[in-house]
């Protein structure tokens, strides 16, 4: 239906073609700084110290008697009087603040007229706006009833639309425009929707019409944060100059942006003339502290607002704020009681486990919880999810923006592809989520998410969101609104909408998640107390129990030895050789006695490391084992020897062992080598036993060194990680490596075993059993790896690694 209000101009605007216009000119426009007023009243800047003016609306004259070439540098007691200019730089208070009306009566210059005035500061000046007062006003008392009937009925609504249905209606009372409408952003820089319209009956409605964002472009916005109301009282007003239109001291035309008088952009007044409106009033509605809406007035003819009436509305909008803010409150308390019992559910789940290995039983609440399609923990640099999977680029992009938030609180949005920064822009696109709830549980980057895929909806336009400008009798112009041409477009890239419900939802889980993790560490911590107090008192023990016995030995050994002294040639063959063997025996125990406490001793002492030349720690250790090679016709052969940071003794020690043991088991025919170097090769992930080979069995181990059966992956079972099994990037690695007889396949995970020997005592030298496990060991203090590769009857080669260059603690 076409509006019979509709102005022949604009609807011959509105059925052009489209043109050129730059829609820049309007968002760059400085609205604040036009330099004009509308013509309903004047205006006056004051310096507040000196009362001299310094600008004036050009119809001061007519208005107040005096022009303002005349007023301009001379005081401001030609207007009002000294005591109302005292009163006003009082009531003005700080810049910034609200303007404050005064109660004048006939302190204006103008003979027989009276005004309504009020003050504020701006660029350091007083501001000064004078409005006449309008013959046979509403009647106070009775307009102060309907105002608290107004604020009464706003009150008790129930949410937040039944509270934009009274608003409308009860703007409308007050101030009698033909067309009110609650307009709510659909973000502080988006388009905007009709949730509540009361209209004149021949006038065609809105209510459900979204608006293109470029309707109200930043600057206006900004305006509209700072001020509670906007009053445009005719469309066709002559807009009043200022004199001067520069201000000296600043290059720049007076800041208006708080004046109620403040002319209009042109480019405002054309829209508004394209929808044949003549007048207009907004009121801001901002929700904790951000810009939710406007209740947007319009009028079919000119209109006098009076300061009173501005006044009731600005105070009825500030009171549709906070209650605003009371309903999202109560929202939040009923979300939070609600929350506290599902999360608690799923915490539950979650508890009868460790955290990790309950996340997979636990992932379909979870994402039941929040109505998610996919849901991923992340933390101790573990990666878990269930249901549809979140891309890398996107897990570690919310890992960064985690890093940046407080734990606990919850960042989302339901159009990811929108966002700048971590986490938006491209890295949303490809069949990724359009959603995204994400509750930090550290500081350090660890996360839960949640995931929500693209939900299209349907919007009905009032205009063409492509088309934003067509060109009319007078140029190219924003485009006619409201003329039964609605615009139907679906918006792609939007998941469901976060509700304060599912905020609350999930930081409750939060916190239960954070007791849950503290009430395990505690645990942890507990057991790691008791492993520690009993390797300490085992290292204590073997230090003791070896060391106590060797004195028992020593007497079995030399009784043996003085009973064949003293016997002489006496003793038979028989008992000879018993006790031969007994000495053999008592100095066999005393060797492994020996290291037992060598052993013992590595987990008493510290390490003291420092960058050692490998070339000289390897000459050092040949000095030792040097003739047990010779001795088998072993080669040593040199490789890259570059530096490395460890205990220089205890390095010794390691390069020794493996050298004797390339020594002990040399082939038997053959050229004989051990080969010493260092090689740039992956290092197994932790999981992997010491002799298991980089990249061996996938299945034995996860990569943290869970159980198989372990979730290691993302939310669609791929690991997100390091694969289990899967060797790290490639390190500088130790390498000693023989051609001897090797080691099988099913004995290779004994070789560091504490008095594990594969063969026996008489072959290959014998040996305690010792050397390997004083190895390992002494790599393991040093934070390294060791772990071995071998062939039965092609050689073994041991890798391992020295960790960083900070010296372990003892």
């Amino acid at each position: 239906m076409e509006q019979p209000w509709l102005s022949r101009r604009a609807r011959e605007a509105e059925g052009a073609s489209g043109g050129g216009f730059d829609l820049t000119r309007c968002v760059r426009e400085p609205i604040h700084l036009l330099g004009s007023v509308q013509s309903c009243g004047s205006l006056v800047a004051v310096d507040p110290e000196t009362g001299v003016v310094e600008v004036a609306a050009r119809n001061t004259g007519s208005l107040l008697g005096v022009e303002a070439e005349d007023l301009v540098g001379g005081p401001v007691t030609r207007l009002v009087s000294a005591a109302v200019f005292e009163e006003a730089v009082e009531a003005a208070g700080d810049e910034g603040g609200v303007p404050a009306a005064l109660a004048l009566s006939d302190d204006v210059t103008a003979p027989g007229r009276s005004f309504d005035v009020s003050a504020h500061r701006r660029d350091g000046l007083l501001i000064l706006e004078f409005e006449p007062r309008s013959a046979g006003g509403t009647e106070a008392r009775g307009f102060y009833q309907g105002v608290r009937r107004a604020l009464a009925r706003l009150r008790s609504a129930e949410d937040v639309e039944d509270c934009c249905r009274v608003a409308v209606r009860e703007v409308r009372a007050l101030t009698g425009f033909d067309r009110v409408v609650a307009y709510r952003f659909d973000g502080e820089d988006g388009p905007g929707e009709v949730v509540a319209e009361d209209v004149r009956e021949d006038w065609e409605p809105w209510l459900g019409l979204w608006f293109p964002a470029t309707d109200i472009p930043p600057q206006a916005r900004r305006l509209y944060r700072e001020n509670w109301i906007r009053v445009i009282g005719d469309v066709d007003d002559v807009a009043v100059g200022l004199h001067p239109p520069v201000r000296e001291a600043t290059g720049a035309p007076l800041d208006l942006s708080q004046a109620a008088l403040r002319t209009v952009s042109g480019f405002h007044l054309e829209y508004l003339r394209n929808i044949g409106v003549r007048s207009s009033m907004s009121v801001s509605v901002l929700r904790e502290g951000r810009l939710w809406g406007l209740i947007a007035c319009h009028g079919a003819e000119p209109a006098r607002i009076t300061p009173e009436v501005r006044s009731a509305c600005e105070m009825f909008g500030a009171a549709f704020s906070l209650q605003l803010s009371a309903i999202g409150e109560r929202e939040r308390a009923d979300a939070h009681v609600e929350s506290t019992a599902r999360s608690a559910a799923v915490a539950e789940a979650l508890e009868r486990e460790r955290l990790e290995e309950g996340f997979g039983g636990a992932g379909g609440p979870l994402m039941e919880l929040l109505e998610a399609d996919g849901v991923v923990l992340r933390r101790a640099e573990r990666t878990l999810g269930a249901g549809e999977a979140f891309a890398p680029g996107l897990l570690r992009t919310l890992e960064t923006r985690a890093r940046g938030l407080t734990p606990g609180e919850p960042w989302c949005t339901d159009r990811l592809a929108e966002e700048d920064g971590p986490g938006g822009g491209t890295e949303a696109a490809d069949g990724g989520p359009a959603g995204v709830l994400m509750v930090p549980l550290s500081g350090a980057g660890e996360y839960i998410a949640w995931r929500r895929p693209e939900r299209p909806m349907p919007r009905q336009w009032a205009a063409d969101p492509s088309l934003p400008v067509r060109v009319g009798p007078h140029g190219e112009r924003l485009t006619p609104r409201g003329s039964g041409a609605v615009f139907r477009a679906t918006v792609r890239g939007r998941s469901l909408p976060w509700t304060v419900r599912d905020r609350a939802v999930a930081k409750e889980l939060w916190r239960l998640l954070t007791g849950l993790v503290l009430r395990h560490a505690e645990v942890l911590d507990a057991i790691n107390d008791e492993l520690r107090m009993r390797n300490v008192d085992l290292d204590s023990f073997a230090h003791a129990a070896a060391h106590d016995l060797k004195e028992p030995l020593r007497g079995i050994s030399n009784a043996a030895t003085f009973a064949m002294e003293d016997a002489g040639e006496e003793l038979d063959e028989v008992t000879l050789r018993r006790l031969r063997t007994m000495q053999r025996l008592a100095g066999r125990m005393d060797e492994l006695l020996n290291s037992l406490l060598h052993y013992a001793r590595l987990g008493r002492a510290g390490l003291r490391v420092r960058e050692v030349e490998l070339a000289v720690a390897l000459d050092a250790a040949l000095e030792v084992a040097g003739p047990r090679l010779a001795e088998q016709g072993v080669a040593v052969v040199r490789g890259t020897l570059p530096r490395v940071w460890a205990d220089p003794d205890r390095l010794d020690e390691i390069l020794v062992n493996l050298l004797v043991n390339a020594a002990k088991y040399a082939r038997r025919d053959g050229e004989r080598r051990v080969e010493v170097t260092v090689e740039r090769r992956p290092v197994p992930p932790a999981g992997n036993g010491p002799g298991t080979p980089a990249g061996g069995d996938p299945q034995a181990r996860g990569a943290d060194g869970d159980a198989p059966g372990t979730p290691t992956g993302d939310a669609s079972g791929t690991p997100t990680g390091e694969a289990p099994g899967t060797p790290a990037g490639p390190q500088p690695v130790v390498v000693v490596r023989d051609n001897g007889i090797g080691i099988p396949a099913d004995r290779r995970d004994e070789v560091f075993d504490l008095f594990r020997r594969l063969h026996g005592p008489n072959e290959h030298g014998g040996g305690t059993g010792v050397g390997l496990a004083l190895v390992k060991r002494i790599v393991e203090r040093h934070g390294g790896r060791i772990w071995l590769e071998a062939v039965p009857g092609g050689g073994t080669a041991f890798y391992f690694t020295l960790g960083s260059p900070e010296p372990d603690p003892a």
